[in-house]
């Protein structure tokens, strides 16, 4: 099982802070959301969970993340392929970074609490597409595997 968190020493830091980076993930919460996915990622069960809460949150929400709509579906879809086994491809940098960004999209008190009429999802979808941005490889890799394995399944 990959530590996440021990730094990796063969990526520097400012790999992962470009200059575009957003405010959100500087803050705080961010912090804090990195700091629970690493444990998050070491559970099957707290994953399973995770994508739950997620799922039940952005139900109802397509309009307001429709940005990302397609990539946080495909987000929960991998990081489920993970927890269960079926899909280990993805860079422990990039899982650690969709983990991170999930958790903070469930977090109702985050930089812009999510009770913040109109505004309260603005930091929950900048997070969302940074990362999306930043694991973009990973995360079309990912798709490819999901497409050849379902042309490898007879149809019925």
């Amino acid at each position: 099982m990959v530590d996440f968190k021990k730094k990796d020493a063969s990526r520097p830091e400012a790999d992962t802070r470009s200059r575009r980076m957003p405010w959100s993930l500087g803050s705080r919460s961010y912090g804090k959301s990195t700091t629970k996915a690493a444990d998050y990622i070491q559970s099957k069960e707290k994953l399973s969970g995770l994508i739950d809460q997620a799922s039940l949150k952005a139900t109802g929400r397509q309009g307001k993340l429709k940005d990302v709509w397609s990539s946080l579906l495909a987000f929960f879809r991998l990081v489920r392929a993970y927890g269960n086994g079926s899909y280990r491809q993805v860079a422990p940098r990039s899982l650690l970074m969709i983990v991170a960004s999930l958790v903070y999209f469930v977090s109702p008190i985050d930089l812009i609490p999510d009770f913040i009429f109109g505004i309260g999802l603005i930091d929950d979808a900048t997070v969302l597409a940074w990362t999306i941005k930043a694991c973009a490889s990973d995360l079309a890799a990912f798709i490819n595997w999901e497409k050849s394995r379902a042309a490898r399944k007879p149809r019925s």
